[in-house]
């Protein structure tokens, strides 16, 4: 018999900077004795032409393909108190029904909780905390946690949409929008799965492993630290963002961390353009 439990949502497709939701997917995956407790019809939900699958060629022959599926897994915390994981591609279509069919899935299963998160570019150096946006449709889930934006017009995406409808419907849902240094945005930046593994913790109560993740996050930052001090540029557009963010915490007047403080502060672009040869060296030392 499965027991209620939080659910936490990961969708691949939509943008996740410093791939922060798929290295927490991992973690939770391979750490938690997970086990299939439900499907859903991915050939009614994805567009393969648009996002084709992999399959592989071998010689003369066709021997392997990577099938696509969205599933719903049971896992045990440290604890042992059962949570779900709810992950795959993100569907293409009848994004409604699906939201129909997770509500369901919630009444079955007495799920209260639904957590997601992702990773979101900023301007903010890699040598400060990790930030976050919270967003929630409770005040009580949010916390202490203060907007950086204000009304701002954004692409939609299934777990957004999710997390209004359950909002509509009185139910529990919050999201975590990780703050990640733009110039590692397309890289793997485990400092961001971290906070993204330690908010949910927070906000679930679930005790978590985390152990893989803090050495891995250990390991990365000295190796973009080994980055920056071989590369002048590089180090004083990080020394820029430093000094914004700095400013920002002292209570300076700062509609966001995105503002500049009255001195020749680079752009987003222009920092951006630094970090070219940055994000090769990177890039290539993640994905050998």
């Amino acid at each position: 018999m499965l027991l209620p439990g939080p659910l936490v949502v990961a969708f691949d497709g939509f943008f996740d900077a410093g791939m922060a939701q798929r290295l927490l997917v991992e973690q939770l995956l391979e750490a938690g004795d997970a086990t299939v407790v439900a499907s859903f019809d991915v050939d009614s939900l994805i567009d393969y032409r648009s996002r084709r699958p992999v399959i592989t060629f071998d010689a003369n022959r066709y021997v392997d393909y990577d099938d696509p599926a969205l599933l719903l897994y049971h896992l045990l915390d440290r604890d042992g108190q059962t949570y779900y994981v709810l992950t795959g591609p993100e569907p293409d279509y009848r994004w409604e029904a699906v939201i129909e069919a997770i509500t369901a899935i919630m009444d079955d299963l007495g799920i209260t909780l639904v957590a997601h998160a992702h990773g979101i570019p900023m301007a903010v150096p890699h040598s400060r905390p990790v930030g976050m946006t919270v967003h929630g449709t409770d005040e009580r889930l949010i916390g202490e946690h203060k907007p950086v934006f204000g009304t701002v017009q954004v692409p939609a995406s299934l777990a957004a949409l999710l997390e209004m409808r359950l909002g509509e419907s009185s139910r529990d849902a919050v999201g975590f929008s990780i703050h990640v240094p733009h110039y590692l945005a397309q890289s793997t930046f485990h400092d961001a799965a971290l906070t993204a593994l330690n908010a949910i913790v927070d906000v679930t109560g679930l005790n978590l492993p985390n152990d893989a993740l803090v050495e891995a996050a250990r390991e990365g930052r000295i190796q973009i630290e080994r980055e920056v001090e071989d590369n002048d540029e590089v180090r004083e557009a990080v020394q820029a963002l430093e000094r914004q963010y700095d400013v920002h915490l002292r209570g300076l007047e700062r509609p966001s961390l995105l503002a500049g403080e009255g001195e020749d502060l680079p752009s987003a672009d222009e920092i951006g353009a630094d970090f070219e040869d940055f994000l090769r060296t990177v890039d290539e030392t993640d994905n050998p």
